[in-house]
């Protein structure tokens, strides 16, 4: 049998002091790239480097596109070269 809930006003806190923002979305931030490859399609090659994010570990760093990271990062790709 349910019963109805009767809220405590003192529980219920202000979502200003959370710190929020209005779309509950982050911002990751990289740490490190840990790998690079070329993957071959039949008439294009896209390149993908493993990047391991903030807060997470080894075991859930993700692929991305070269590219995107190139216009995100262009500090980490001035050398000509993708770092390990």
């Amino acid at each position: 049998m349910l019963k109805k809930y009767i809220g405590d006003p003192s529980l219920i806190i202000p979502t200003n002091d959370i710190g929020s923002k209005d779309s509950l979305s982050y911002e990751e931030i990289l740490v490190q790239i840990l790998d690079h490859q070329v993957r071959k399609l039949r008439t294009k090659e896209i390149a993908s480097i493993k990047v391991l994010w903030r807060n997470q570990f080894v075991e859930e760093a993700t692929w991305e596109a070269e590219v995107d990271m190139k216009k995100r990062y262009p500090h980490l790709f001035e050398s000509g070269e993708v770092p390990n």
